[in-house]
């Protein structure tokens, strides 16, 4: 048994920005800039929005911009449809090395929009091309409704278009493989989130709102920041142990490259935090933007190309997921898994992996989902008001 999704639904405050009111479509008359006007409350959708009161305000955290059902059809009706490509001034002054400008130039030809149709409309999204041969790595609410029997078309800067084949995906960790028949193909250099640290300047890219090479800056905000999308909006979970940015992420950057200073990729763009209607607030960017970390998504990327699918790393226990914590308490464990081997019992509560606290189920989840199969990580353990520490081997479950 994996660890665990819980039965049915999870609650969460995570969706999907199609879920949520989004800003109207560009104007892209004849006679007018493709700029986008400043919308009306009147112009914003009105699709489902999942709220929680943090601070003085309501949010809705939101992430991606392609999902399923109606809100994936909601989503397609309010992005442009047309990709808006970059253009090269004639005369303009060498960058400067290293510089944003420079990251930015170097970066822009490997990151592009994704044209996803599936059984249940069309969306936008991003994506970065991580091997010569045409391999890319983007979200699985971007790419996986092309799952059965849809398209995917990837446009690049330079204006070439390919058709996409989606590989494999794993929900879980809402990540997913593309591939392009290409050679020779640009690609970004792939980096590590290990050695992140809060404060660090960060650089996102891709197709917010369908306007294909925005460039947008920021920080790193916190780091395992536990994260939750989909749930009730999709039936799928995803369970994401998270680099939160100030960086300005909107629908459409879902599934493109968060960048360090290097201009390595350190995190695929995933969710944001977005006010809601009912608070008085449009949906988009409020400095509160989520990543996985890179040392994850390449991980899952490489066995997916490699096999066609990937492994999730379990301890082998089923969660009581209404304990309020602090930590999460062990409802049950499964025969024959890790926690099994390791003398896990019903009813201990896990309060830190590695050292780290863990506060509730969410954090344990992704915590463990920060890892690899095969790992082994040490667990304090509250059996009987006493602590124990237990050295635990992650078994697998694959996808």
């Amino acid at each position: 048994m994996s660890i665990p999704t819980p039965q049915g639904p999870v609650p969460s405050p995570y969706v999907y920005p199609e879920h949520a009111p989004q800003f109207p479509p560009l104007d892209q008359s004849a006679d007018q800039p493709p700029y986008v006007r400043a919308p009306k409350k009147s112009g914003l959708g009105a699709g489902p929005i999942i709220g929680i009161v943090a601070g003085t305000g309501l949010m809705a955290l939101m992430a991606g911009v392609v999902g399923g059902a109606v809100g994936y059809v909601v989503a397609r009706e309010t992005l442009p449809q047309s990709t808006v490509t970059n253009t090269t001034i004639a005369g303009a002054p060498s960058l400067q090395p290293g510089s944003i400008a420079d990251i930015a130039a170097k970066a822009q030809p490997a990151v592009v929009q994704l044209n996803v149709t599936g059984a249940d409309g069309s969306g936008t999204g991003s994506g970065f091309v991580i091997s010569e041969d045409g391999y890319i790595i983007t979200n699985n609410h971007v790419a996986g409704p092309a799952a059965n029997g849809g398209s995917i078309e990837v446009s690049f800067s330079d204006g070439q278009q390919l058709t996409g084949t989606l590989i494999g995906a794993n929900a879980g960790y809402d990540l997913a493989v593309v591939k392009v028949d290409g050679a020779s193909l640009p690609t970004v250099p792939i980096g590590s989130s290990a050695a992140l640290n809060v404060g660090d300047a960060v650089i996102a890219v891709g197709s917010p709102l369908g306007l294909q090479g925005t460039v947008t800056t920021g920080i790193v905000s916190a780091l395992n920041r536990p994260v939750t999308a989909g749930g009730a909006e999709t039936g799928e979970t995803a369970f994401i142990n998270a680099i939160q940015t100030d960086a300005a992420i909107n629908p459409g950057n879902s599934g493109g490259p968060l960048l360090d200073g290097t201009g390595a990729v350190i995190g695929v763009n995933s969710a944001i935090a977005s006010l809601g209607a009912s608070a008085g607030g449009q949906a988009g960017s409020i400095g509160l933007g989520f990543a996985i970390p890179i040392d994850t998504a390449k991980r899952i990327a490489d066995e997916i190309i490699s096999t066609g699918s990937s492994t999730t790393p379990v301890i082998g226990v089923s969660l009581d997921t209404s304990f309020a914590g602090p930590g999460a308490m062990i409802e049950e464990v499964t025969a024959g898994g890790a926690a099994e081997a390791a003398g896990l019992q019903g009813g201990d509560t896990i309060t830190a992996i590695d050292g780290v606290a863990i506060e509730d189920s969410t954090a344990l989840i992704v915590t463990v989902r920060s890892k690899a199969p095969g790992d082994a990580v040490s667990l304090s353990v509250l059996r009987g008001g006493q602590t124990i520490e237990v050295t635990l081997t992650l078994g697998s479950s694959t996808t």
